[in-house]
């Protein structure tokens, strides 16, 4: 039986990574996940410099997941290098770095300060604010997606994989534009935007008055757009957004995804990777399937 796939030519073990933000890179949850079975770790978003992240309070539970306004709080890609991918190159699993800016220089210069370390994949979250152009998302705008996108490839020696907001109207638009500026692969979906009222305090439950929803009530929406870019480009996609069983991850790969992150889960099941790993290989048995890129956009 082979679980194996690849994704713009890196090949890993099973399809299954985690998704940035909820996973550290590895190190809280080594006691519980051999990280050697996972796909890859994906790790939690990183810029150029450190960030201070937003004020707090950052998260807030919601009926079928969560809020999260962290702020992508990170210590910078010096120490990043350090302490993160020097933990991980201890692993044979495959490291996906996820990178965050505020300006098309931010991420131009985190990809450079990439170039020669152990990460085997760039995911490059677009959803971030731009600064210069009065805080709209690179992540909404089409052409400033393709021209990020450009410019991170044109500096970057490893594979880009382009994490595409849903906070849009047309999600094909988005994943057409980063395929124009030369993705290697597509990452979908981030959070939905999203808002919570405490009403015995009568204030808003986060301190940033919005925050991004994330959990098992925004899976249809991921499968949808996980679907319909797969139909759009001809670009692997890593499908997620509320995947907690295999059944879930299941879902993405016949809608057209190449492999999956599991995310939210891991706050409340730090064995949720693992489950749903052991949990495609007995599917796989059950129907008699000898290759995971059978299920690979199965359904049409």
């Amino acid at each position: 039986m082979n679980l194996s796939v690849d994704i713009a030519g890196v090949t890993l073990k099973n399809p299954v990574t985690t998704a940035s933000g909820t996973f550290g890179s590895g190190m809280e949850y080594g006691e519980f996940v051999d990280l050697n079975r996972l796909g890859a770790v994906t790790t939690k978003g990183v810029a150029n410099v450190p960030w201070e992240g937003n004020a707090v309070p950052r998260i807030a539970e919601t009926y079928g997941g969560m809020l999260n306004a962290i702020g992508l709080q990170n210590p910078g890609l010096a120490t990043f290098k350090e302490r993160d991918l020097a933990f991980l190159a201890g692993y044979d699993t495959k490291i996906i770095v996820n990178v965050c800016g505020r300006s098309k220089e931010d991420y131009i210069d985190a990809v450079q300060q990439l170039a020669d370390t152990n990460a085997d994949l760039l995911e490059i979250n677009i959803s971030c604010p731009n600064v210069k152009e009065g805080g709209i998302a690179f992540g909404q705008n089409p052409k400033m997606a393709e021209e990020i996108t450009a410019a991170v490839k044109k500096h970057a020696k490893q594979p880009v994989i382009m994490k595409l907001s849903p906070n849009v109207t047309d999600i094909t638009e988005m994943a057409r534009a980063v395929e124009a500026g030369g993705a290697d692969a597509i990452s979908l979906i981030n959070t939905l935007t999203g808002m919570k009222i405490d009403i015995e305090r009568r204030t808003f439950a986060v301190a940033n008055k919005t925050g991004g929803l994330s959990g098992p009530a925004v899976k249809p929406v991921a499968v949808r757009m996980v679907y319909q870019t797969a139909n759009a480009v001809k670009l692997p996609i890593i499908g997620m957004g509320g995947i907690r069983t295999a059944q879930d991850a299941l879902e993405f790969i016949m809608a057209g995804a190449t492999a999956v992150a599991v995310g939210t889960a891991n706050f409340v099941n730090p064995y949720a990777t693992l489950e749903v790993i052991d949990g495609i290989a007995a599917y796989m048995e059950r129907h008699g399937v000898e290759d995971v890129r059978e299920l690979i956009g199965c359904v049409k």
